[in-house]
């Protein structure tokens, strides 16, 4: 995938450039990230690509927060119907 299609603002590859950045600022910025997404682009992917592109330093913030997003992002909401969705607690 074309990184100005992963990361069309160019967030993801600054965020590896701050130094010292944390945990909560990466958290920041990805839910930025995610919103900026062209339509039609699957985020899985997009982090993917990201993560090959950027993500060399596995023990860095970004890195992880790219790889427990392609994580949940795999995972497949169960839907709740009928009366269980209205009283569930």
């Amino acid at each position: 995938m074309d990184m100005t299609v992963a990361d069309p603002k160019g967030l993801i590859r600054e965020s590896y450039k701050i130094e010292g950045i944390t945990a909560e600022e990466c958290r920041s910025i990805f839910v930025d990230w995610a919103l900026s997404l062209p339509e039609g682009v699957e985020s899985v992917a997009a982090m993917r690509a990201a993560l090959a592109q950027y993500g060399a330093d596995a023990d860095h913030p970004m890195s992880k927060m790219l790889t427990e997003g392609m994580t949940a992002g795999t995972m497949v909401p169960q839907r709740r119907g009928g009366r269980a969705a209205k009283f569930a607690s």
